[in-house]
């Protein structure tokens, strides 16, 4: 699947590269997932059952960065408009395409530096279309 650019994204390989460090950071780098999100950033996700769960990111950081999930980032679209950015990722889990997601991930530059903000996520099963 090709990548689907909205607008123009000059800083592509940043933004990129910023919500890799987020996959990554589920391989024991909790210090991957700290760069990558923004100290106050928000989780929404929806999971199999339709229940939805929120949280702080940070929160998370330990249990994610232990899980030791084996998973693939697949980007399917990025949108920039200037220091705003938004990322459709595939969260593909490679050893059970059954534990795979679809986040939608914000992110916002400040002081030169990319951050996710926000990540709201749907367990693959509803995710129609953008699913592995």
């Amino acid at each position: 699947m090709d990548i689907t650019i909205v607008g123009d994204a000059p800083e592509i390989g940043e933004i990129k590269r910023v919500v890799q460090l987020y996959v990554d950071g589920f391989q024991g780098r909790r210090d991957k997932l700290e760069e990558a999100f923004h100290k106050e950033a928000w989780i929404f996700a929806l999971d199999a059952d339709g229940v939805l769960v929120t949280d702080l990111i940070s929160d998370r950081f330990e249990r994610w960065a232990n899980s030791q999930r084996t998973v693939k980032s697949r980007f399917i679209a990025v949108t920039q408009a200037g220091e705003v950015a938004s990322v459709l990722l595939g969260f593909d889990n490679s050893e059970n395409s059954e534990d795979s997601w679809v986040d939608v991930i914000t992110l916002i530059k400040r002081e030169g530096a990319w951050k996710i903000t926000n990540k709201t996520a749907a367990h693959s099963s509803r995710a129609a279309w953008a699913k592995p």
